[in-house]
Order: C-alpha cells, then sequence, then structure tokens
C-alpha cells in the first residue's frame, strides 16, 4: 500500500491557501492599482466615511494607505506561498509497505529491520517514529492516509 494525501489535510490546506491567496491579491489590487490613482480626497471620504477636516494632509494619508496595503499584499501573499510550500512538500510520499516490509525513499526494507519504535505521539497526534540501522521513518497520519494501517502492522 502507498501512502496517499489524506483528504481532510489537502481540503484545509488548499481552501487557506485559496483565501490567504484571494486576501493578497485583493490588497495588492488596492495598493498598486485602486488606491494609487484615485483622486486623495475621494479615498480618505471612502476610507473613512467622511470628508476630511480643513488642513488634513490627503496625500500624506493616501501615501500612507498605499504603503499599508502593499505591505499587507506582500505579507499575506507570503502566508499563501508557506501553505503552498508545506503542501508540495508532504504531499509526495516516499514510503509503501505491504505484507513483507517496506520501502522507503527508494529501498526496500523487511519489518525485521525495525530496531526500535517510538509511539510516544501516536495516541496523541497520531505521528510514528521508528527507526533501523541505516533508516529513520517519521509518519504522520494527519498528512496521509494509511499510517494507520501500517501502524497496526508494526505496533
Amino acid at each position: 500500500m502507498k501512502l496517499r494525501l489524506n483528504r481532510e489535510f489537502l481540503s484545509r490546506h488548499l481552501f487557506a491557501l485559496a483565501v490567504f491567496a484571494g486576501f493578497g491579491l485583493w490588497f495588492a489590487y488596492d495598493g498598486f492599482v485602486e488606491y494609487p490613482r484615485a483622486d486623495a480626497r475621494a479615498l480618505y471620504a471612502r476610507i473613512e466615511q467622511s470628508q476630511p477636516p480643513e488642513g488634513t494632509d490627503v496625500e500624506g494619508f493616501k501615501a500612507n494607505k498605499v504603503r499599508i496595503q502593499r505591505i499587507f499584499a506582500v505579507a499575506i501573499l507570503l502566508v499563501a506561498a508557506g501553505v503552498g510550500v508545506h503542501l508540495a512538500a508532504v504531499a509526495p510520499s516516499p514510503f509503501e509497505w505491504d505484507d513483507g516490509g517496506f520501502s522507503w525513499r527508494g529501498r526496500r526494507h523487511v519489518y525485521g529491520e525495525i530496531e526500535s519504535v517510538d509511539k510516544a505521539l501516536w495516541e496523541r497526534k497520531r505521528i510514528l517514529r521508528f527507526s533501523g540501522r541505516d533508516f529513520a521513518v517519521s509518519l504522520d497520519a494527519w498528512h496521509h492516509a494509511g499510517v494507520k494501517e501500517f501502524a497496526e502492522k508494526i505496533l
């Protein structure tokens, strides 16, 4: 059996990625397109829901709002990229198993090669760690479906 990405994990991360990317693009549009081309007084009135008081530096107000929108855009798009990178890093699983043993990163091992099993995090987080002379494997059931079935085999 080959581990596959857990559907719930995937759907939650794709949803988060879409939300962050959407907000990031919205802030980017405001910061790089909408706010720079807007009239400063009209922008003040739109954001503050009132006309600027006499003597207000509306150009300074506009410059500040443009800067803030751009900062938000970059920050949120970086978060979206982080979620995407995490998802891409976790998605491929180099782990397969059957009744005779398991393959980890292209190398075949029999169950007898497992020297230690760390199940300290298994009950609480469904993370299983085990190792042998030339391998150390950590499997997370939140990331991949099939980990529970493998755990039953070696625990």
